[in-house]
């Protein structure tokens, strides 16, 4: 059952991309694509912010006192939230949400399979076997039906 939630969680958070490409899409053809992305950016750093002030409040403890002391690149992640938001800035209006969210999600499949593979940045080595393989060559499958 946890697991089920879980699978539940994810497909969530896939809509939650979907509509922040609906979101960016028209923001940026208004303010300008950097500015958007920016704006998307600024809007979680609020929300994030308000959270821990609220769970620290709550008598949670935070460990952002521990971010000085973690492998540099560990920090580069910030870099791939800013690569994925102007993407979708830019594509969003270009090709529609949906054909952006099939382009991206063949690109998260495409990478995760080959970090699981190959257990890079410290992933749990998962072997590429027949079924993600069809995955895979279904999402391209939408990918071409979908453009």
């Amino acid at each position: 059952m946890k697991q089920i939630g879980m699978l539940l969680f994810v497909v969530l958070g896939g809509m939650a991309l979907a509509l922040e490409a609906a979101f960016l899409g028209p923001l940026g053809e208004s303010i300008g694509r950097l500015s958007a992305s920016l704006s998307i950016f600024l809007i979680g750093i609020i929300v994030f912010s308000l959270a821990m002030i609220t769970l620290r409040v709550a008598g949670k403890r935070n460990y952002l006192s521990t971010l000085p002391k973690q492998p540099r690149w560990l920090l580069t992640g910030g870099l791939v939230g800013f690569i994925y938001t102007i993407v979708l800035t830019i594509t969003t209006p270009l090709v529609g949400v949906g054909t952006t969210m099939v382009g991206i999600l063949c690109g998260q499949i495409t990478a995760s399979l080959a970090i699981d593979h190959f257990g890079i940045l410290g992933s749990k080595r998962r072997a590429i076997d027949v079924y993600r393989v069809l995955a895979l060559l279904l999402i391209l499958i939408a990918l071409w039906l979908i453009y």
